[in-house]
Formats: C-alpha cells, structure tokens, sequence
C-alpha cells in the first residue's frame, strides 16, 4: 500500500506541473498581457509605453524563466524605473521585493490580485473559506440524503419504491444547476414570497436564505440523483449475491441481511463516487455563486477571468488542479483500503 501511495504522489506531481504549465501558458498570451499593461498604464498608452512596462516587469522574458518565478525556483529580479533608477512594485498595491528573493508559489507568494487590489493569498483564501462553508453543508445534505435513497431503492429491484425513488434520481441528475438554481428562486421568491429585495441582493458577508440556502439546495439536488443512482446499483448487485441468499434461506431477517452483510459491501463503490463530487463542486459552485451573489471561490474565478487578473486565474487554476488531483488520490486509496479484494502490485 505504501509504494502504491508513493507512486501515485509521484504521477500526481507530474500532472502537476504539466497542468500548471499549460494554464500558466494560455494565461500568459500576449493579448493578455497587453490588456494588463493598458489597465496599469493608461488607456491612452502608446505601443512604446506598453513594451516598456512588459519589459521592466519580465512579461518578455523566456517562458521557462517566468514559469520558474511564479513556482519560485528561480530568483525574482527587481523592478527599475529607467527615469529614477530606483526599485518599484509592478502594481501600487501590492509590494514586490526591492532585491533578487526567490518569491512565488512555493514560498507562498501568489503574486498580486488587480482587480481587488490586494495580494491574491488574502483574497484567494477569503473565497476558498466562503465556498468551503458552502461545499461542507452541500455534503452534508447531500451524501446522507443519496445514500438513503439508494438503499431503499436497491434493497428491493423492481419494486413501486424502487420505481418511483429512480424516476426521482433520474429528473434531479438531468436538470442543471442553472435550471434548478432559477426553479428554486422562482418558487421561493414569486410563489411563496419568502423572500426580500434586500436578501436577493445580500453577499457572503451578509448570509440569508437567498445566497446560502438556496445555492446549498441547488447543487445538493443534482449530486443527491447522481449518488443515488450508483448506490443502488451497487445495492442490487450485492442483494443478488449468493451470500446474501444464504443469508435469507437461515432464516436471517431481512432488515439484518441488510443492515449487517449488504450495507457495508454495498457502499465501497459509492466511495469513491462521492469523493469525486469535490471536482464537480468545483465547477457547479462558479454556475452558482454568481447566480446567487455568493462570494467564494466561484464568483472570484469569474471576476478574475472578467477583468484579465491573471494573478489570481493561475492562483485559481493550481486550486482547481491540487482539489482535483488530491480527491482522485484519496478515492483510489479509500477504495484499496476498502476493498480486501483489491490487490496492489
């Protein structure tokens, strides 16, 4: 199991650094870097103006050489001003450092966020905190809620509960998050009238039922059919085991033929199903936290992709890749350790 871990933390590693690369080099793109230096200059900046300040801050170095500074492996070279011949930031609000430092994302130094105007440590970690709140009570509706679900159904193939708990999978997996998002307000708001203009337009800071509950019920009814869905197949595949009907013709009933030999076994694949909802709320939290104005990880991806804060988007595409990568990690030594039947070479 050890060299097993090891082996995997070594290809997680490379994926990496070949996933950060890549969106280190699309985030990169001269257009991009143009805009940036037009945003930080003036929006009446001559081409000379804006290829000097490309230049002073290292944007037309060789790639491999910026690539090496943002990890930070490679030493991060001060900005002179030609006219004072004095070290300055590359952006006023943040402070670079005035001598060669190794300073980037292995020294927790994520560069500078221009459009909040801060370093993107402080802001990368106020967002990831708000939608860790966010994904922690997702999860916990979610998961319990699926797992019932996919149990009753399983327990009993073919049956009306079996039937009708399926159909109900079935519509909450088809309907996206956008779709569920605007039924939800729309049921809640016009409907019901539970809510106010002033919570409809609340942000994290201020949490109400409109940018907290209902982002929660939003992506928790999505996930819920899909968990459900592969729990009861697990669930009828071991049903029809033939330890199972073993069980049964000892005359062992059938709430403990369940609870003590089909639930366990039963819940191993939905395991690693589960850990791999991380990555989808990931993704369903930048459809919904917009929708809803809650102000975490989602919402700042959009603002920074919005506004060319290419900062942040690297800072949010190694997040993105880290979440990813480290719950397809723990899945797959869950389900070995889970699992006597796995054997690791």
């Amino acid at each position: 199991m050890l060299s097993f871990i090891l082996r995997r933390l070594g290809v997680m590693v490379l994926t990496m650094i070949c996933l950060t690369f890549i969106v280190f080099f699309f985030v990169n793109l001269e257009p991009n870097l143009r805009k940036l230096a037009i945003s930080q200059t003036n929006m009446r900046a001559t081409d000379e103006m804006i290829e000097s300040w490309l230049d002073r801050n290292g944007y037309h170095d060789n790639f491999l050489l910026q690539y090496g500074r943002w990890i930070g492996v490679v030493q991060k070279q001060p900005n002179i001003n030609p006219e004072t011949g004095q070290a300055e930031s590359r952006f006023r609000y943040c402070d670079d450092p005035v001598e060669p430092v190794y300073s980037g994302i292995l020294q927790g130094n994520f560069g500078c966020s221009t459009n909040f105007k801060k370093p993107v440590g402080t802001r990368l970690w106020d967002g990831l905190k708000a939608t860790g709140i966010l994904m922690f009570w997702v999860m916990a509706t979610m998961v319990p809620a699926a797992l019932i679900i996919g149990v009753l159904a399983g327990m009993r193939e073919g049956s009306r509960l079996d039937r009708s708990l399926s159909v109900a999978s079935i519509a909450s997996t088809a309907t996206p998050e956008y779709v569920s998002g605007i039924l939800f307000s729309v049921l809640f708001a016009s409907w019901l009238g539970w809510l106010s203009a002033s919570s409809a337009t609340a942000t994290s800071k201020g949490v109400t039922f409109y940018n907290f509950a209902l982002p929660v019920m939003t992506m928790a009814i999505y996930g819920i059919g899909y968990i459900a869905r592969m729990t009861r197949a697990s669930m009828v595949e071991v049903m029809t085991s033939q330890y199972i009907r073993t069980a049964l013709l000892k005359g062992v009933s059938f709430r403990q033929t369940v609870m003590k030999h089909a639930l366990r076994n039963a819940l191993i694949a939905p395991f690693t199903v589960i850990m791999l909802q991380f990555p989808w709320l990931l993704t369903g939290v930048v459809i919904v936290e917009n929708m809803f104005r809650y102000q975490g990880f989602g919402y700042m991806l959009v603002q920074a992709a919005a506004n060319n804060d290419i900062d942040l988007l690297l800072a949010c595409g190694l997040v993105s890749v880290v979440v990813v990568l480290a719950t397809q990690l723990i899945s797959d030594v869950g389900y070995a350790f889970l699992n006597p039947r796995i054997r690791v070479s």
